[in-house]
């Protein structure tokens, strides 16, 4: 009877802490458990590529390779991303539209992990039992889906920029801020000269990298027309905006040009660091993490891409969009992949190496382009629909 009564009362345990699961809902400490999945997912499909050639030549579905290892360890990284990708695309489709807490669909956000562990594993074994074919449709895919998640992740950085500009010009902080501001954008544009000239000094070892001369050059032009379009009477939007933007331009030119293969004469810091030693594995770990926090950032940035805010929220509203956030993660899922092949399924990879390929580098430079585009038609759309206004249109 003891015997009995004690499995009944371990039954009646585990079905109590099952149930727990969906009663608790806790959403701001659910986005970190989500962003360790994503990290766990990002370090599987680099384990994949690196060191999964082995196992996955035992598996007869990838034989479309033949034989070829640097095809096993993209379709490797493919395949994870797939998994990934369709989980938070599940997730997406399960929890947009919620508004409120403590319904279905936030308890399901915010609780269920062992099913949703489950779930995850499932999907991310599931994609290397697909032909190969299929894999390299969705590696195509994953192209503009990075594309998006790129797009995502520079409005969030300039709405951002644009947030910290407007709170420090408010009236309850313009005294207060004055000073930190004039330090902040005259530190910010000094760090911008500093890493032009860096990068002049590193990437341009001889007048025939001309290459190398265009874009850091270009980017100098770029901030120079962010502050002119910034201080414009008609604007007036202050120096610190175009401060932090060059900051955010000069950062992504350089990724561009350290993305550049190795062999080339002009990266000779890339050809330095061509062995692998604690220096490139170092690099090659922030440069995950740091894709990691990006991603998990972006995702609670909702309120960035809506149209009509609403300041005024209850208690019970949930306190970032479920939807945005996990369809951010779904597109980061294939931004990963992109970073792990360098933008190319036909593209070698060596190991602890991540974006690496002139398609990499060509990505990194639009993707500067494209958020000065963005960052000044931000600066001049509401003086644009001001003149619709007055014309009557």
């Amino acid at each position: 009877m003891e015997s009995g009564a004690g499995v009944s009362n371990l039954r009646n345990s585990v079905l109590k802490d099952w149930c727990g699961q969906f009663r608790s809902s806790n959403p701001w400490m659910a986005r970190y458990v989500y962003g360790l999945l994503f990290l766990v997912a990002n370090l599987l499909a680099w384990a994949a590529r690196d060191y999964g050639h082995g196992p996955l030549t035992e598996l007869e579905r990838l034989k479309g390779c033949h034989g070829t290892k640097d095809c096993f360890g993209t379709e490797g990284v493919l395949r994870v991303s797939l998994g990934c990708f369709t989980f938070f695309i599940i997730m997406f489709l399960s929890t947009m539209g919620t508004k409120k807490l403590h319904v279905a669909r936030d308890l399901w956000h915010s609780g269920w992990w062992s099913v949703k562990i489950i779930l995850l594993i499932s999907l991310t074994a599931i994609p290397f039992l697909v032909p190969t074919s299929f894999i390299l449709l969705y590696g195509e895919i994953a192209h503009f889906g990075a594309g998006v998640f790129l797009l995502i992740q520079l409005i969030s950085v300039i709405s951002f920029i644009k947030w910290l500009n407007d709170c420090c010009e408010s009236d309850k902080y313009s005294e207060k801020c004055h000073i930190h501001v004039m330090l902040l954008a005259t530190t910010a544009y000094l760090v911008c000269i500093v890493g032009i000239i860096l990068m002049y000094i590193w990437y341009v070892p001889e007048p025939s990298c001309l290459l190398n001369i265009f874009f850091i050059t270009w980017t100098l032009v770029l901030l120079q027309l962010m502050t002119s379009v910034s201080l414009h009477p008609k604007v007036n939007a202050g120096f610190l905006t175009p401060g932090l933007m060059g900051l955010y331009v000069v950062f992504i030119c350089w990724c561009a040009i350290r993305s550049e293969p190795a062999g080339d004469r002009c990266n000779r810091k890339a050809e330095a660091s061509n062995h692998t030693d604690w220096l490139t594995i170092i690099s090659f770990v922030i440069a995950l993490l740091a894709m990691v926090i990006a991603t998990f950032s972006t995702g609670i940035d909702s309120q960035c891409f809506q149209f009509r805010k609403n300041d005024s929220k209850s208690e019970d509203d949930v306190p970032y969009g479920y939807g945005f956030f996990h369809i951010v993660f779904a597109t980061g899922a294939m931004y990963f992949a992109m970073l792990l092949i360098g933008w190319n399924t036909h593209h070698p990879m060596k190991k602890w190496t991540i974006d690496v390929g002139w398609t990499s580098t060509w990505v990194r430079v639009v993707n500067e382009w494209l958020a000065v585009c963005v960052y000044l038609w931000m600066l001049v759309a509401p003086m644009l629909w001001k003149c619709r206004e007055f014309g009557g249109f």
